[in-house]
């Protein structure tokens, strides 16, 4: 197990932060360093954040395992670049524009439904997930001997963000290509490809997240995070035995949010 840093680790010998590791180490310093990237692309390390992306999908340890090195090296969890934030608003641009033009929507509509997806789809419910999954991991999963460390919030968004990425581009960008002429149709096989294809995006968020949890070595039972999966198995064998077609009622919602 890789080793970590606890709050008390840089000390003056004495068990107590120097003032200025601790102005360094406060979460306004990590947020401001982080803000004040965004505008400076030519510190963005954007060959690394494609490099995460590609490995979400095929082994999300290791882009995990990368955290581990980040919190060996600069004492945080959280990401320190946000080149990975920009490339994600990137795909969800061009995605959402996507979507609104199978589904037939004009100009101002996908406008609409691009702000919809972007500050309540992504922004807004990835805060509430973050904030909740950050108040139940420091509450309920730190080990009682190591209560002098806790998640820090921003790697909760991280974490949201690096299991959003794949359900993204499942839902916004390959099931596109089966809108049309698969999924809206009212057969059996169009609800079975849209269901499973929805059981995929949701399945990978679920595995993505626990392996962000799963990597804090003060954390336990974290397998927990886990059980979501026997709910989403229920319910996606249920939305097949009764016909529910997810993609053509997250459809339908998009075009009355949109009006």
């Amino acid at each position: 197990m890789l080793p970590t840093t606890s709050v008390n680790s840089r000390s003056q010998g004495n068990g107590v932060l120097s003032p200025r590791d601790a102005a360094r180490h406060t979460a306004g310093a990590k947020r401001y360093k982080y803000l004040r990237r965004l505008f400076h692309f030519r510190q963005m390390d954007f060959e690394f954040a494609l490099w995460q992306m590609l490995y979400l999908f095929t082994s999300p340890q290791r882009v995990y395992r990368n955290f581990h090195y980040r919190k060996q090296t600069k004492d945080q969890w959280a990401r320190d670049d946000p080149a990975f934030l920009v490339l994600l608003s990137i795909w969800l641009c061009v995605s959402t524009v996507g979507f609104g033009f199978v589904l037939d929507m004009g100009f101002f509509e996908t406008i609409k439904l691009l702000l919809w997806v972007v500050f309540i789809d992504c922004v807004g419910v990835g805060l509430l997930i973050a904030t909740l999954m950050w108040f139940i991991s420091n509450k309920y999963l730190v080990k009682q001997q190591n209560r002098d460390y806790d998640v820090e919030w921003g790697y909760a968004f991280d974490v949201h963000l690096n299991a959003f990425y794949p359900l993204l581009v499942i839902l916004h960008f390959i099931q596109l290509f089966f809108i049309n002429y698969v999924i809206i149709s009212d057969s059996v096989i169009g609800y079975f490809v849209g269901n499973t294809l929805w059981l995929i995006a949701i399945g990978y968020y679920i595995y993505v997240t626990f392996l962000g949890y799963s990597a804090l070595p003060f954390l336990k039972n974290t397998a927990i995070l886990l059980y979501p999966f026997a709910v989403l198995i229920m319910l996606y064998v249920i939305s097949l035995a009764c016909g529910w077609n997810f993609t053509k009622m997250l459809c339908s919602f998009y075009k009355y949010r949109v009006r």
